[in-house]
Formats: C-alpha cells, structure tokens, sequence
C-alpha cells in the first residue's frame, strides 16, 4: 500500500546496513550498450557476487523475462529467482530504500528513479522499468511503502549510521538532472523525513571519473561503525583523486555526526588507474543516449565500493598492489566478518561496483 505519511512521522528509519539483513536484492545484467559481448562476462560475476553472498544469507535475484530461465537453470543454493523487469542491473540506485521502527516492523521508500540525472545527464534511455524496481521490491517483501513526491534519490547516493547521520555528496545530489529547483535545504528536508536521519553530511566530491552517478557517496565513503569511517584515498598529489579526498577528508575532521561525536577516518588507498582496453570498449554495443565506454576512458575504481552482509564483507578486487592492503583494512576493522573478495574489474567496467549491485532489506 502506498502510504501518504513520511517514516519520520511514524517513526521509522533508515538501519545501518550492518545491521542483520533478511535477505540481499540483485539484478541481473544483460543489456548490450552497457556490458560488453553481450553481457556474458558480467554475467560471470554477478553469479560469483550472489554465490558470495548466498554463502550469509539469502538472495533474491531479479531477472528479466528474457533471461528467466536461463538464470533459473544455473540452480543456485540460498537464491530465489524473482521475474522483475529492469532496464539494468543497479538496483541500489532502483530499488527501495528498507526502513524499520524498532518494533519488528519495515517499510520501503520507493524514490524517484530517472536514469541518474534524465534527459539532463542521465545515463541510460528509457529507466521506466527501472522506476518501478522499488515498488516491485515492496510489494515481493509485502510491505508498506512511502513514496516522495516530485523527487529523485538513488540509493547509492546515501550511506547511513543507522544513528541518525547521513553522509552524501554535493555533486550527486546538487546535480542539475535529479531535481532541478530544490534547494540544498530542500533536498536535505526530504532527506530527513524519509530517512529518519538528524543530521546530513555533504561531502563536496566523489571519486574522480565517477560520471556515471555525479560521485555517488557509497564509492568514496562508508560508516564502518557511528563516527568512524573508511574513506577513499589517493597519495599522489598529481593524481586528481588527491584533491578530492584531500578536500573531503578536510571536511569531515571539522564535522561531527548526529550525536556530537568526532568522526575518526580511515584512509583506504584507490587501486592504480585502470582504464578501458580496446577489445572491452569494441565489446559494447554503441546505442545513442548510452553513457559511452570509450578504450582509454579512466574508470573509477575504488575499494570503498564494498557490500556489507551478515557476517562478511563482500570486497571488489582488481589484482592491483593495493588490494592486499585494501583486505587487510578491512579485516582489523571488520575482525569478526569474513571477507570475502570477487575480482570485479566486469562490474567496474559497467559504470559501478559491488554496493551498486546489491540491496539489503533489514531483518525487521
């Protein structure tokens, strides 16, 4: 049922995603002008992510009719197979957002979804089926759902220490394509009400090249626990993902979160930039209206894109130098989860990473 309240109101929000789930929502790729031949190698590591996390908890896989019974057949363990009609496969930018009350009860928020910024600088052309990803998502968990009016938010674009602090970034949800003529006040009004949070965190950038999303806060930045957090870090001064680290590394020494608390940082260092080979770029079907995939185009990789489930951390690796130390991070952060690493350079090349791909919904 469509609810004309906000979670705010009736008092719910939006959990830490460390939080125990019930269960992990993904799609599954297959469109041509986005992963190369034909969506088969991307295919390949969508199943080793949902194979990852099915090891911890269920997983719902959204598939398109068209692929239905091929994704069907691979018969995965702890995996249901739902049809659900997608334009492609992020459904942590499509899909609801779960919030919960503290009495056993969830609900969704089902956000506007316009392709990541619509005829402006949206990325993808039509998002219809897409739009409707979060309703879909209510509807299989039967839930309630509060629907914004007039407002576009990607999940990936928000990160929350289920105690009342939200990080986001500027040059996402400033963006000119998402929702022209709202303020930053606005903006972060709406934020407040739908996600029950107290306090918002703009970060001024995201990672650099992640043109795709406009710097999505969950590729640069991410609670690991209430006033601590990992943060994407570059050490070389000519390389332009200093400056933006460097800057909202500045910013959030001089912030506190919702409780009062100083926010401690972890640096995690970026992988070494990869860029787009030639036989990847010819792979993609070039469609007008489809953010290109051009051989040279820098990609925005980073570790901060990681997935949190019950009990392990599901972390993209790239067989860079950096991965060890990206893994050993994690692990003195994270001593009682497993992680888990899937080589992911396939997801990377399609414009996001692990996060992007996967949605938690709360054990209520």
């Amino acid at each position: 049922m469509k609810l004309q309240s906000t979670p705010k109101q009736d008092g719910f929000y939006m959990p830490s995603e460390l939080a125990p789930h019930k269960c992990t929502y993904l799609l599954w790729p297959e469109r041509p002008d986005n992963w190369r031949e034909g969506a088969k190698p991307a295919q390949k590591a969508f199943r080793e992510v949902v194979e990852v996390i099915a090891k911890h908890e269920p997983v719902v896989l959204g598939v398109n009719q068209s692929q239905y019974l091929h994704v069907l057949g691979m018969n995965m363990p702890n995996v249901s197979v739902v049809e659900i009609s997608n334009n492609d496969s992020w459904i942590r930018d499509s899909g609801a957002t779960m919030v919960i009350n503290g009495k056993g009860d969830i609900r969704a928020v089902d956000w506007g979804f316009n392709g990541y910024g619509g005829m402006t600088d949206g990325i993808y052309y039509p998002w219809d089926f897409d739009d409707y990803v979060g309703a879909k998502m209510a509807n299989i968990e039967k839930t309630d759902r509060y629907v914004p009016e007039d407002f576009v938010l990607e999940g990936g674009s928000i990160h929350t220490d289920g105690e009342g602090t939200l990080l986001v970034t500027e040059e996402t949800l400033l963006s000119e394509g998402r929702n022209p003529g709202k303020s930053k006040e606005e903006i972060e009004a709406i934020l407040k009400e739908y996600t029950g949070a107290e306090k918002v965190l703009w970060l001024p950038y995201g990672v650099y090249k992640d043109e795709d999303t406009n710097g999505h806060v969950d590729n640069i930045c991410q609670f690991v626990a209430p006033g601590k957090v990992v943060l994407a870090w570059e050490d070389n001064p000519n390389d332009p993902q200093h400056e933006r680290s460097q800057v909202d590394y500045d910013y959030l020494m001089n912030e506190t979160d919702a409780k009062g608390r100083k926010i401690e940082i972890v640096k995690i260092h970026v992988p070494n930039v990869i860029t787009i080979t030639k036989e990847e770029s010819e792979g993609v079907d070039v469609v007008e209206g489809t953010f290109p995939r051009n051989e040279g185009d820098r990609l925005p990789a980073s570790y901060i894109n990681y997935y949190n489930c019950n009990g392990a951390i599901i972390l993209p690796v790239f067989n860079d130098p950096h991965d060890e130390e990206a893994v050993r991070t994690l692990q003195e952060l994270f001593p009682d989860r497993v992680i888990e690493t899937v080589y992911a350079r396939e997801i990377l090349l399609g414009g996001g990473n692990i996060h992007c791909i996967t949605q938690q919904v709360p054990k209520a």
